[in-house]
């Protein structure tokens, strides 16, 4: 609506202007010919133009100081409404004519006459007119399909709305494996469906795995801490003998050890999932960790008669938490190691790979163990998960979860994969940005 009555305003301007216009250029000329030739000279050329004017289109009356018409086609001075300065509106009905019409024209007051000068507006009128009806019915037609498209519209939105609090309101109810249609038009609607669904796709693989991980340490914490209640009743029992209780007390510390242990892990991976550990990043050299690692491990495996290897290549760099990696490699080896068969081999590398057009740093550990099954892969990142099924060799569950968590702390790709024989895990990192001054010569 405001556009069309933009365009009636600038049409009605439009055509006012081009008829001021056309008046204003006869006047200048009809004011040189009254300065060259004088009254009579303009009353015969106003009397030339008049009788050219059949069709009254164009009106002249030129009168005297008395009243008197000189020369023009109106045999009287027609009563106008004047608009501004020596600006006239007025109309008359000429002789055959089936109405009045209506002019807008000029007055100029000349030094023993004065002269008026004017135009046909009629159709430019009737043309306005004819703009506004179309204004009118083109709003009201605008008006109502616009109220017709939002009602249909709005019911089709709320329908949509409707269906989803609808689901929703199902899944708080705990029908967890409910899902919001998608309708396949591909719309914004359909989008936010997809998202919903698979936020809730993650709730409940969440929820699934907090229930097996609830499951996973209630059986693994029963165990230890039903042999601590034990050996307590034993030791507070009388007359017992010092070397057995000395025995129990270290048992019991041990288990207590293990405990702690659990624990320390659960808050390592909720730390690195949280990304609380970003604050504290460094440079970290790869290659220096992974013979820090080796050394440390060598006599456990010496004493398991188990060939552990360091292969660094020089400046193998990453941005990262250098305690997070180095548990990060701790957990990896202490895992191959413990799978290992006695005459077996262990490589801890640190080297460069290609990636995406780019040399990307590589930690990897390599054993000579039974491996892991390819479907059972994905398994293994998850907490609390083990080999056995009956849970019965050393550990928690947790070491290759808290590897997880590292790697997605530092944005590097974990990959489990096969080293015939046994495992091969291999983390890779996005490249470090270029060090400064002040860290290459730290």
């Amino acid at each position: 609506m405001a556009l069309l009555s933009f365009v009636y305003v600038a049409a009605v301007d439009f055509m006012e202007r081009q008829t001021e216009e056309t008046i204003e250029a006869e006047l200048t000329g009809l004011r040189e010919q009254y300065r060259d030739l004088g009254i009579f000279g303009l009353g015969r050329i106003i009397a030339q133009r008049a009788a050219a004017e059949t069709e009254m289109e164009s009106i002249y009356l030129l009168i005297d100081d008395e009243g008197w018409i000189i020369a023009g086609n109106l045999d009287t001075w027609p009563e106008a409404e004047d608009l501004v300065t020596n600006r006239v509106r007025f109309s008359i009905e000429p002789s055959g004519n089936l109405g009045p019409r209506r002019f807008l024209g000029r007055t100029v007051e000349l030094d023993d006459a004065r002269l008026l000068v004017a135009r046909d507006v009629e159709d430019k009128l009737r043309t306005q007119a004819l703009l506004v009806n179309a204004i009118g019915l083109g709003s009201g037609l605008m008006l109502v399909f616009g109220v017709i498209g939002g009602f249909v519209m709005s019911r089709w939105m709320l329908s949509r709305i409707e269906t989803i609090n609808r689901t929703t309101a199902q899944i708080m109810d705990g029908d967890l494996g409910r899902r919001i249609k998608v309708e396949g038009s591909g719309d914004e609607f359909d989008a936010l469906a997809a998202n919903l669904n698979a936020m809730l796709e993650r709730i409940e693989r969440l929820m699934a795995g907090m229930r097996e991980v609830t499951d996973n340490i209630a059986h693994d914490l029963r165990t230890p801490l039903s042999r601590l209640r034990s050996r307590l009743e034993v030791a507070l029992m009388s007359d017992i003998d010092p070397t057995i209780a000395r025995r129990l007390l270290e048992e019991t510390v041990a288990d207590a050890e293990g405990l702690i242990a659990t624990f320390n892990a659960l808050l390592s991976i909720a730390r690195a999932e949280a990304g609380e550990h970003r604050a504290s990043w460094e440079r970290v050299d790869l290659g220096l960790l992974v013979q820090d690692i080796q050394e440390l491990y060598e006599p456990l495996a010496e004493e398991r008669e188990i060939e552990i290897r360091a292969a660094a290549d020089p400046a193998v760099v990453v941005m990262g938490n250098r305690q997070m990696l180095a548990q990060a490699l701790v957990n990896l080896a202490d895992n191959a190691i413990k799978y290992t068969p006695v005459g077996g081999r262990v490589t801890l590398a640190a080297t460069h790979i290609e990636s995406a057009g780019k040399r990307a740093p590589l930690l990897m550990v390599t054993d000579t163990g039974p491996g892991i099954p390819a479907d059972f892969r994905a398994k293994a990142l998850e907490r609390f998960v083990r080999l056995d099924p009956d849970r019965s060799t050393p550990g928690n569950g947790l070491g290759l979860s808290l590897v997880n968590a590292v790697a997605q702390l530092h944005n590097a790709a974990l990959e489990l994969a096969d080293n015939a024989p046994g495992l091969k895990v291999s983390l890779v990192f996005t490249p470090p940005p270029p060090a400064t001054a002040a860290q290459r010569d730290g």
